[in-house]
């Protein structure tokens, strides 16, 4: 896997040694990111993903050092530096090296430092995908940084793909601290039933993300209706097709759901067919 970063404005490869066992986000998680697609030449809401990075510092206690036009640049910068049309993530994030002089724990805002990395991830094509109902929920707001994109609330993610995996399924369905449906363990969630395209509304316990509002806007300027709304599991499993939208993959359908097969529906081809129209021409 080709890869650069953009550290200390300078460009470095391969997977060069940041953190070391003082630095504050190693031992202390304040770490926040973004991510971002770059293919066939576009790039997708990559502004949006900027500024949602610097929101995320904020929300965390760092102390942005950069703009998020200033982090556009440097990302468009890295990618360039690929050959044209690769299809590349893209992966900017501040960190705290130190902590407060009095409560270490907390971030200093004054030590934040930024990295932009770059490297090549193909698009998955849509195949089988199999998803489970998860025992691992999303925490609440005041369980957890909830309102950033922080890297201390993956390792919950990473719980829930690992009890899926062990159970034969690809991925899964993930509650809230309520009993309702709050996302799957890496995007978030589409049902499609009679002919409406319903997701979870966001409540604050999930990150709902740039690319499920930028379909949502897309299917609602074609004409299909979409309900952000409460979704409760028996509603999944009821649901005439599933599908999913992150930033990895864009547009993906569900095909089981449990012991359940599904077949990629209409509202998932509409919306693939509308996002990718899109990426591409503007």
């Amino acid at each position: 896997m080709a890869a650069i970063h953009y550290v200390d404005g300078h460009w470095l490869e391969g997977n060069p040694p940041l953190l070391g066992p003082m630095t504050h986000a190693t031992w202390m998680a304040s770490v926040v990111f973004d991510g971002a697609r770059a293919f066939d030449g576009v790039t997708p809401d990559l502004d949006l993903h900027c500024a949602r990075l610097i929101d995320s510092a904020r929300a965390f206690g760092l102390k942005p050092v950069l703009s998020a036009g200033e982090v556009l640049e440097i990302a468009r910068e890295g990618i360039a530096r690929f050959a044209p049309g690769s299809e590349l993530y893209i992966r900017p994030m501040f960190w705290a090296e130190s902590g407060d002089s009095k409560l270490f724990v907390q971030p200093d805002p004054g030590s934040t430092r930024f990295c932009c990395s770059v490297h090549e991830v193909p698009l998955p094509e849509p195949g089988p995908l199999a998803v489970c109902l998860s025992s691992f929920r999303r925490p609440s707001p005041d369980m957890a940084p909830t309102d950033a994109k922080a890297a201390c609330l993956y390792p919950n993610s990473g719980r829930a793909l690992r009890e899926a995996g062990e159970k034969g399924f690809d991925n899964a369905v993930v509650l809230d601290p309520d009993g309702k449906v709050a996302e799957l363990a890496t995007a978030n969630l589409w049902l499609g039933k009679d002919g409406v395209a319903h997701t979870p509304a966001p409540n604050g316990t999930f990150l709902a993300g740039i690319t499920r509002a930028r379909v949502a806007k897309l299917l609602r300027a074609a004409g299909v209706e979409v309900q952000e709304r409460s979704i409760t599991w028996e509603e999944v499993l009821a649901a005439d097709e599933l599908f999913l939208t992150g930033n990895l993959a864009k547009v993906m359908p569900i095909t089981r759901i449990e012991d359940r097969d599904l077949q990629p529906g209409p509202i998932c081809r509409r919306a693939r067919e509308l996002y990718f129209d899109w990426a591409h021409n503007g």
